[in-house]
């Protein structure tokens, strides 16, 4: 047992002397404690896990022996620090092969990240000030946001809603907050919707940040996780250097979630800021895993053989779900399946009523063992994950069978 007095020392960024007293329970823990409790119910019966949003698959061969190499040698015992510069090098090329982007310098556009999230923790204290803005989308993955707010920082959300394909309404923030505005964070592919921005929405939000003194933060932790066409940076819009950055991730691509690597590329002087603020926060991602990185990003079609997996199961899913009634659209990216909940389920002549996306999500994990992630930000949706455990394509359609199946008894409103 602590202390009493340690209770009045929190900071009131985390609550104060409030910390730790609340009741409210995380969506993430209502969903974990559902699941379990769904199991216990059902001993019999697979619980079908779509809610997680990682890779369900090991890092390739190649990638796993490159570690296994660079690790046995003791040039690479030592603290990264900010260093690194094969990896900055192949993270350069990977923008020039991938995306087409030739006017990467690797020794002043680029460095490493331990994650992505480890980055948009940082960011915010380069720029950010008490009562400055940073415009986000929502829904969205908070990091950023959060440690605006720890520094003194606002929030202004900018809805991602259908009747806008899911890209945010620029010409829509007020005045005052853009006025007082320093970074606009943009995902895409985008998590939770699935989402992508074209092109010509990229420049539109350049043209936006120069008029308006900003800086954009594009998280492209999906961008070459694609189903059509060809992956999509803010760089390839001219002028997009000027004033963005880009994040990138292994995590997602390659399968590499545990081994927390990414990259900041982009304006010199913004990717300088980040290094300082880094070499102050951490000593730097094991060389080794660097390396091993390199290998990774040397080798693209690792990332296209796992979108096709991605983007098969996403057929058999939409299949699946629009079977039952609802209207599920075939992303172009990502491994996210975001979805109107419906208003009611019925069957056998009892009708359940589902108010919220998240109401939704507790009953269909209840009831019939399958996991989403409820989002209600803009409206009742929730996100299927199309990252499930299944080895091989027979598994993969047994598993949309048995969602299907799952499904047919009852007669969804929406």
């Amino acid at each position: 047992m602590s202390d009493p007095y340690i209770q009045e020392l929190f900071a009131e960024r985390i609550g104060g002397n409030q910390y730790g007293k609340s009741t409210a329970i995380y969506k993430f823990e209502k969903i974990k404690r559902a699941k379990k409790a769904a199991i216990a119910a059902n001993p019999g019966v697979e619980l079908i896990d779509m809610g997680v949003g990682e890779p369900d698959e090991m890092a390739f061969p190649v990638v796993v022996e490159a570690l296994q190499t660079a690790a046995a040698k003791p040039e690479n015992r030592g603290y990264a620090d900010n260093g690194g510069d094969e990896f900055k090098k192949a993270a350069a090329q990977y923008m020039a092969d991938v995306f087409g982007v030739t006017d990467i310098n690797s020794d002043t556009d680029v460095v490493h990240s331990i994650g992505s999230k480890t980055a948009l923790s940082m960011i915010p204290a380069c720029f950010i000030n008490p009562r400055d803005y940073v415009l986000m989308t929502v829904p969205g993955y908070p990091v950023l946001g959060t440690h605006a707010k720890y520094l003194g920082g606002e929030v202004y959300n900018m809805k991602l809603e259908a009747a806008n394909d899911f890209l945010p309404d620029l010409d829509a923030v007020p005045a005052d907050v853009v006025a007082k505005a320093k970074i606009m964070v943009l995902n895409y592919p985008n998590n939770p919707t699935g989402a992508s921005a074209t092109l010509d929405f990229f420049a539109k939000a350049v043209g936006f940040a120069k008029a308006n003194n900003l800086i954009i933060l594009q998280d492209a932790a999906y961008a070459s996780l694609i189903f059509e066409g060809k992956p999509v940076s803010i760089f390839q819009v001219p002028g997009a250097k000027e004033v963005a950055i880009e994040l990138h991730s292994l995590s997602k691509s390659y399968n590499m979630t545990g081994w927390r690597l990414g990259f900041v590329v982009g304006n010199p002087l913004i990717v300088q800021a980040y290094a300082d603020m880094k070499d102050n926060s951490d000593s730097g991602q094991f060389l080794a895993i660097q390396k091993a990185g390199a290998v990774a990003l040397a080798n693209p079609q690792i990332t296209e053989e796992i979108a096709a997996k991605y983007s098969r199961r996403m057929d058999l899913l939409v299949e699946a779900l629009n079977n039952n009634g609802f209207n599920a659209k075939k992303p172009k990216g990502s491994f996210f399946l975001y979805v109107a909940a419906p208003s009611s389920a019925t069957v056998d002549g009892v009708t359940t009523d589902f108010t919220t996306g998240e109401a939704f999500s507790q009953w269909l994990i209840t009831n019939e063992l399958i996991s989403t992630v409820p989002w209600d930000d803009c409206g009742s949706f929730v996100r299927f994950s199309v990252t499930f455990a299944a080895k091989g394509i027979e598994k993969e359609k047994e598993i949309a069978g048995e969602i299907a199946q799952r499904l047919s008894k009852y007669e969804f409103t929406f």
